[in-house]
Formats: structure tokens, C-alpha cells, sequence
């Protein structure tokens, strides 16, 4: 696939502060590509450099095919940026200021189909376009800045944190809205702390730590990296199965036994211990499978792993390299 976005060994440096420290990225077209990493990593970084709004120290940033420092403008007329704190010109109506951000990408050409579409999305996202700048909360302001990024043709969105101080309807809205852009061709890089939000929408994901990417793929790839838990019902079983469990199913960690689940060791009167849970490497999971089909349990519960516990599993205080400060 072709990429529309691609770094490599991506660096900038403020002061003694290495921003970004060899980031590879590529987004390829017609994705929606989720971009992670706590405050600080270099996210908001990596997106100037790509906006054409700061130059690299080193490394090459290209945005379909084309530098961004150098054909900035050019570019622009194929982007749209969604910032996560929008400002407004405080005397403009919400209205007035989606057409300005629209004309500047020339997508009002076709002024039938753009004024259609600017009144669907007003309507969907239930914003009085007619008040001024000045008097509208964050979340409405969040609201003017995604329609004028979705209401004009559009072959690159580049979100950061989007959906910030919209309530959950309207981070609704947003899904379905970016889903119609994307059906239509529209590329998607999605900056976001909000990860249910992410493993809906994105096909890929790259995490970033300390400005260098530690891992990259489609969710599909990335989940055998994390571990998945599964949890029975030990009634039935004697207690010689659940003291060699451990010793059986060599991939599970972190084996807790309690009475109803809720852990103590406490056993119950029929010689059970209530609830048994563990978790298990994704990819050994047909093993784990089969020894626990073997002992006939009862209550089986396996919760896949999410995007959620594949982020924290790098940026854990546990962990040797320790996140970034």
C-alpha cells in the first residue's frame, strides 16, 4: 500500500530535550491510524513537524510523497487539522468560522454539495451555527473545528485529541461521521487518550515512547504481545487438580484462587476454592484450552485483551526502562 505519511528516523531536539529520538511512522492510504503515547512522548511534536509548523532536526518526514517544511501550503489544501483545544475568532459566529476554515481548502467549490453537507453535520453534532466565538464551551468549539474538518472533501484528517470535552453522544456522532470520511478514501492519523475510542476506529496503531515508536501493526498483531484472562468455577474439582494447575498449564501467570471469585484463598465447604482466575500469553491459549477441557470446568470466562492493557504494558512504573519523565 502506499503511504501517505512516512518518517524515518524522525528527530527533534529542544534544549538538552531530545522530542523526538529516530521515530519511524508510516500511515498508509485509506487507513485510520491510531498514534499512542503518554504526555510527552513526542505526539504533538511529530504532528507539527507533519503539518509543516516546525522543521526536523533530522531524519525525513514526507506527507504524500512531498516535504512538509518546504510544500506546506500546497499540502494544506489536503489536510485537515483537529487540535484538541480549538480557538476561536471571538467574533465570528460558528457558522462564519466553518466557511472561513473551508474556503482556505478550497472545499466550498461545489457549493451545493458542501452546503449540504456543512447542514448535516451541524444538525448531527446539534450546534447553533448562528452564536458568536466568544460565547461557546470548549465542547462546542471542539464541534465547529470537526465539521469544517468533515464537511469539505478531505484526503488527510490529522486528529489530536478530537473529541476532546464532547459528551458521549456526540463522540458518537464523531465515529460515525470519521467512518463515512474514511469510506469515502479519506486517510486518518488519530491522536487520542481515549483507547475504547482508538481500538474502535483505527486499523493500525503505532505506540511511542520517549519520541521512538516501540510498537506497530493492526490491533490482530499487537494483542499476542498481552495476556488474556480466564477465569472457571473450581466446584466439582479436587483440590490435587487446582494445586498442580500452575504446574500444568506452564503459560499462566499470576493464578489466584478465592472463594467466589473475590480472591483470600478461602475454601469453600465442598473442597472447592469458589472462583479460579489467571492470566495466560494470547498465542498459548489453545493449550491453556485444552488442559482445562481435560478437567471438565465449569463457569469458563475469557476476556481478550484490549488496546488498554497492550498501552499500559510499556508505560507500567514496573517496567526497567521506566516512563519518561
Amino acid at each position: 500500500m502506499n503511504a501517505v505519511i512516512e518518517t524515518r528516523g524522525l528527530r527533534k531536539r529542544f534544549g538538552r530535550v531530545d522530542a523526538l529520538n529516530g521515530l519511524d511512522l508510516s500511515v498508509a492510504a485509506g487507513e485510520v491510524h491510531g498514534f499512542l503515547g503518554p504526555n510527552g512522548a513526542g505526539k504533538s511534536t511529530t504532528i507539527r513537524v507533519l503539518l509543516g509548523l516546525m522543521r526536523s532536526d533530522g531524519g525525513t518526514a514526507t506527507v504524500f510523497g512531498r516535504d512538509p517544511w518546504t510544500d506546506a501550503v500546497a499540502l494544506h489544501r489536503r489536510i485537515a487539522y483537529v487540535p484538541g483545544d480549538v480557538s476561536l475568532w471571538p467574533n465570528l459566529t460558528g457558522g462564519e468560522a466553518i466557511d472561513l476554515l473551508c474556503r482556505l481548502r478550497g472545499g466550498t467549490k461545489d457549493a451545493a454539495g458542501y452546503h449540504a453537507r456543512r447542514k448535516h453535520l451541524v444538525e448531527a453534532f446539534q450546534l447553533d451555527p448562528t452564536r458568536k466565538g466568544r460565547t461557546y464551551s470548549k465542547g462546542n468549539r471542539q464541534k465547529v473545528a470537526l465539521i469544517a474538518a468533515l464537511a469539505a472533501p478531505t484526503d488527510l484528517f490529522i486528529l489530536d485529541e478530537p473529541t476532546s470535552g464532547l459528551d458521549p453522544l456526540m463522540d458518537a456522532v464523531f465515529r460515525r461521521e470519521l467512518q463515512a470520511a474514511t469510506n469515502n478514501g479519506a486517510t486518518v492519523l488519530l491522536s487520542s487518550h481515549i483507547l475504547s475510542e482508538v481500538e474502535h476506529l483505527c486499523d493500525r496503531v503505532s505506540i511511542i515512547r520517549a519520541g521512538r515508536t516501540v510498537e506497530t501493526g493492526t490491533l490482530t498483531q499487537l494483542r499476542h504481545l498481552t495476556r488474556t484472562e480466564v477465569g472457571f468455577a473450581s466446584e466439582g474439582l479436587a483440590e490435587a487438580d487446582l494445586a498442580g494447575l500452575a504446574a500444568r498449564i506452564p503459560a499462566a501467570h499470576d493464578l489466584v484462587a478465592g472463594a467466589g471469585g473475590e480472591g483470600g484463598g478461602a475454601a469453600n465447604g465442598a473442597g472447592g476454592v469458589g472462583r479460579v482466575s489467571f492470566t495466560a500469553d494470547s498465542d498459548a491459549l489453545p493449550e491453556v484450552l485444552a488442559v482445562l477441557a481435560q478437567l471438565r470446568v465449569q463457569g469458563l470466562t475469557i476476556a481478550p485483551p484490549s488496546l488498554e492493557s497492550l498501552f499500559l504494558r510499556h508505560y507500567r512504573e514496573d517496567d526497567p526502562a521506566g516512563p519518561r519523565r
